[in-house]
């Protein structure tokens, strides 16, 4: 009887390890030209300025090869994801992917991380097969949702309010632009102009990645060109599964909450439980997820487990075991996750069932990643940080001279406190990585005045590691418009670590034109904004790390006189006297912290 050679696994031909690195190196550089090209040629500022996209390369069976290091994690990751999602779709419609073909797809429950996020995926020929892809995803302006925008669309019912759907779409087949598709984006789509711009963007990128690709493989043969792909996942997996083996096996759970919706009366949409139990034996993990509060059937807070979750939960293991600060650099690809097995149970916030909306996953999914920090404090308290300030994103939108516009603002969070390291102050945490917008490209495309950005005082979780400060920021409209809004971080205050305090939370108000301030939850859905209104966005401030009493009172006085902390704050949080001089009174200090 022969051998069934499908069980076998493949063989390669032997590669050295200076070739496999070389290899690797040139994929890694492929995949960071993608994302620069794909930047500088965009139109929309939430990808030219804040960097929301992603590129990166992937193998013929949807295994990661490399990402665009300098874009955000949450765009890259789901890259191998989405192409297992489109492969499987085509295959279920019996069509084929062939040369000149390039696909486009947004699908929350194939892979994509939500309907924004849109990827355009080019596949790569040697020789006649199929062996690799070239892909990005952006998060775009408008994708056709009941309200302006593409973020703060909270009262979506289900996946079809959310926006245009696009499963494996071919968009250009076998090199024929598929004109009836672009037609169908402009007739749906607000600000049509800018997104599709962007996407013609993205598929430049991804043909540049494609090219670039298919030469590295003519220059090394495909044979040598898988075997040093395989050797660096090998070598990707080794560290991975190293990293877990130094922890002690166990159990390690933790809870934290999202917002929800604080002003609904529906106990099942607010305050809601994110549980993470974490199970380590020997060199492998599983991430247990089981816990968490049901999925929320008619608002789109839920979480896709393939585009979200998962990266949620690898892109923290890996930052907290792996840190490049101290290992340098490590390859990302799907050999860092192949020891790691996540679950959650079906029909749960992290699992959730279609047609269950998940336009609004961003927050939630970041408050899973700070979960799973804070899972792995029990395990390494010296490599992790306490607890995150979670974002917000603001859809402003208005017509201007007959013509519609919208932006994107993400208004960032801090991080907490960690050994040796005061909170980062006023940046994206964990898996989003955005940039801010520069008020200047603000101001001169919009009619929008920012008024008002400064660090937020007083606030930041004490301890021996300060928590990160928020910001403030305040924003006013010009002429009558519109907004949305979704985040998280109003109700819960960001945890503290080893005797750390906790942090403030955050807030948004409305100044009407009245004079009447509007006291705002996390996510509020599409409102009437008149000119002069003004929107004042309270970011949140991280948790602290370790005792505040050990805290250098040197540094403590840095803080007040930086205007961080006030002297009454130093003297009740941290026991630290500052005289009139300006000067820590160091009698009195020994005085407070001996009591």
């Amino acid at each position: 009887m022969a051998p069934d050679t499908a069980a076998l696994p493949p063989v390669y031909p032997e590669v050295d390890s200076v070739t496999a690195s070389v290899v690797q190196g040139a994929l890694e550089n492929i995949a960071v030209e993608m994302g620069w090209k794909l930047m500088r040629m965009s139109y929309s500022s939430i990808i030219r300025e804040s960097e929301d996209f992603g590129a990166g390369l992937v193998d013929a069976e949807g295994r990661g090869l490399a990402e665009s290091a300098q874009s955000t994690p949450l765009q890259s990751g789901p890259i191998p994801g989405y192409i297992r999602g489109v492969l499987k779709i085509m295959k279920q419609r019996g069509q084929t992917i062939r040369p000149g073909d390039v696909i486009m797809h947004n699908d929350a429950y194939s892979g994509a991380s939500h309907g924004p996020d849109v990827a355009f995926i080019v596949p790569v020929f040697h020789e006649g097969e199929l062996v690799a892809f070239a892909a990005n995803t952006a998060h775009h302006l408008d994708i056709g949702a009941l309200s302006p925008g593409s973020c703060g669309i909270v009262d979506a019912m289900d996946a079809y309010a959310e926006g245009l759907q696009f499963k494996a779409i071919k968009v250009y087949d076998q090199g024929v632009r598929n004109e009836a598709v672009w037609q169908i984006l402009r007739d749906n789509i607000r600000v049509s102009d800018l997104v599709v711009g962007d996407m013609e963007a993205q598929i430049a990128s991804a043909r540049i990645g494609a090219d670039r690709l298919s030469d590295l493989i003519a220059q090394y043969g495909y044979p040598t060109f898988k075997a040093a792909c395989a050797s660096v996942m090998d070598y990707a997996e080794r560290v991975m599964r190293g990293a877990i083996a130094k922890l002690p096996d166990g159990d390690y759970t933790a809870t934290t909450h999202i917002d929800g919706f604080l002003d609904s009366p529906d106990p099942k949409k607010s305050r809601l439980p994110l549980v993470v139990t974490i199970r380590v034996r020997g060199e492998e993990m599983e991430v247990d997820l089981t816990g968490t509060a049901d999925q929320v059937p008619d608002r789109p807070i839920n979480m896709p487990f393939e585009g979200t979750v998962d990266i949620a939960v690898w892109l923290t293991v890996r930052s907290v075991l792996l840190d490049t600060a101290t290992l340098g650099h490590i390859p990302v690809n799907e050999g860092l996750v192949r020891p790691i097995k996540i679950k959650a149970p079906l029909g749960c916030l992290a699992n959730p069932i279609f047609p269950a909306p998940t336009i609004a996953r961003f927050a939630p999914g970041n408050q899973l990643a700070d979960t799973v920090m804070k899972a792995l404090a029990q395990a390494v308290p010296g490599q992790v940080s306490a607890g995150i300030g979670n974002l917000k994103v603001i859809a402003f939108s208005g017509i201007q001279a007959g013509k519609q516009w919208v932006h994107m603002e993400i208004f960032e969070g801090s991080y907490g406190g960690r050994q040796g390291m005061d909170g980062m102050d006023a940046v994206d945490t964990l898996y989003a990585n955005t940039r801010n917008n520069p008020i200047e490209d603000i101001e001169s495309h919009l009619p929008l005045r920012v008024s008002r950005y400064e660090l937020r005082e007083d606030v930041a979780g004490p301890g021996r590691w300060r928590g990160g400060l928020g910001s403030i920021r305040e924003f006013e409209y010009l002429s009558d418009g519109g907004a949305s809004v979704e985040g998280e971080g109003h109700g819960f205050r960001p945890w503290g670590h080893d005797g750390g305090g906790e942090g403030r939370p955050a807030e948004l108000r409305l100044v009407c034109a009245d004079g009447a301030v509007r006291e705002l939850p996390s996510k509020a859905p599409h409102m009437t904004i008149r000119e002069g209104e003004r929107f004042v966005c309270v970011g949140p401030a991280g948790g602290g790390y370790g005792d505040p009493f050990a805290r250098d009172p040197a540094r403590v006085l840095d803080d007040v006189l930086d205007g961080f902390i006030s002297a009454e704050a130093a003297r009740r949080d941290y026991g630290v006297a500052i005289g009139p001089d300006g000067r820590v009174d160091e009698a009195e200090t020994r005085a407070l912290r001996g009591r």
